[in-house]
């Protein structure tokens, strides 16, 4: 099989793999209620793990990390092995330390962030967890072995734990590049033209503190009318794509309006676009919005 071929036949492969989400399932719902079971403090942490105060999802910072730490203890027990110094395996040793101690955070980061999956990318995120889970234990047991002076064994444990990590680094590359997991799903800035105003509908069918399903050219908006000051927002959830304009109007404690994502909850500040609570790492895209000679007329803000 060529390398191109390998992404597809891997998607027909877990499409056809229903089994895993019998196990799959009972992890992603435990998951959640642990997040949803701490209250206040649970929807704090989900949101730092989310990477809602980054604007970019943490996951994926923090796994450079041990993939970082343990490509640099391969190198080096390359060199202790070729060299006998003592030296540099006790670098080596320090590395895979590192991975190992580092390899736990991200894997609480990425569980946040696979909590909301489904289907394919549900079952790819499961298979990207165990193999994870499985270099892990094989880094363990190189600590023991190099603690224990079977450095020859030890060597081989980690030589054995990069390959799954890198096996399970290319599903997480998939789960991102191709299902699309953890990237901004809503309107490409670059799309949006700062062009002026444009008449989207009259005034008149615009309904009062209720959010309205609007459309500017081929960008669906959710809007939102209070007196004759209107809100726009992009309506497509930059979570996972849900409709926000089928979620539920709330306000801040400053009395702005707050649209909650029907999906996955994700709570956007309708002046601004910010993004007030995850799992969203990214802000929607905000449109200027006035009421002139009884339409309703939208242009893209220029934050």
């Amino acid at each position: 099989m060529s390398l191109a071929n390998l992404t597809p036949t891997l998607s027909k492969w877990f499409n056809r793999q229903d089994w895993l989400d019998r196990f799959a399932k009972p992890v992603q719902s435990l998951v959640t209620q642990l997040f949803n079971n701490g209250g206040v403090v649970g929807k704090k942490i989900a949101n730092f793990l989310n990477g809602t105060w980054l604007g970019h999802p943490l996951h994926s910072v923090i796994t450079d990390v041990p993939v970082g730490a343990w490509t640099a203890a391969i190198t080096l027990d390359a060199m202790e092995a070729s060299t006998g110094r003592k030296g540099i395996g006790q670098a080596a040793d320090a590395a895979v330390a590192l991975g190992v101690a580092s390899a736990a955070s991200a894997a609480v980061a990425g569980f946040a962030d696979w909590q909301h999956t489904t289907g394919e990318s549900r079952r790819v995120g499961f298979t990207h967890a165990l193999l994870n889970t499985l270099a892990l234990g094989l880094y363990v047991s190189s600590m023991v072995a190099r603690s224990s002076r079977q450095r020859s064994l030890g060597r081989a444990l980690a030589l054995a734990g990069f390959g799954v990590v890198s096996a399970s680094a290319y599903l997480g590359g998939d789960l991102v590049y191709r299902l699309k997991v953890g990237i901004d799903h809503s309107p490409e800035r670059s799309d949006i033209k700062a062009d002026d105003y444009q008449a989207i509908l009259p005034a008149s069918n615009l309904p009062e503190n209720q959010l309205y399903r609007a459309q500017l050219n081929d960008i669906p908006l959710v809007l939102l009318r209070r007196g004759e000051r209107v809100y726009a927002l992009a309506a497509t959830c930059a979570h996972l794509g849900g409709p926000l304009n089928e979620g539920e109007l709330q306000e801040d404690p400053q009395g702005q309006p707050v649209v909650v994502c029907p999906w996955h909850g994700s709570r956007f500040n309708m002046q601004t676009g910010a993004v007030l609570d995850g799992p969203s790492a990214y802000p929607e895209p905000c449109f200027d919005a006035r009421i002139r000679n009884g339409q309703v007329e939208v242009r893209h803000q220029i934050v």
